[in-house]
């Protein structure tokens, strides 16, 4: 896992800075977990950096919420307005 992320501050996924004072620094917490096979074997490993959201206070650590979730009625809305305009979708 320590290999991870030095390859992400490496690649400029993020960066570091330093904390301001009047911030609540928020924890994390690292998930780990194995799928199986059918037959019981390992498939693989995945792990999953988890932020301790419920550390924060409403209109001090944060203003708004966002759910990166794409209902299908708004893909049909985009699909729609697409086929109207004669767009080419990718």
């Amino acid at each position: 896992m320590d290999l991870e992320i030095v390859a992400l501050h490496q690649n400029h996924t993020w960066d570091l800075v330093d904390p301001l004072a009047a911030v609540n620094i928020i924890g994390y917490k690292r998930v780990y977990k194995l799928k199986h096979k059918l037959n019981g074997s390992i498939d693989k490993y995945k792990a999953r950096l988890v932020a301790k959201g419920y550390h924060q206070t409403l209109s001090l650590d944060y203003f708004e919420t966002f759910s990166p979730v794409v209902k299908a009625a708004t893909i049909r809305i985009i699909l729609t307005v697409a086929i109207s305009f004669q767009w080419e979708v990718h």
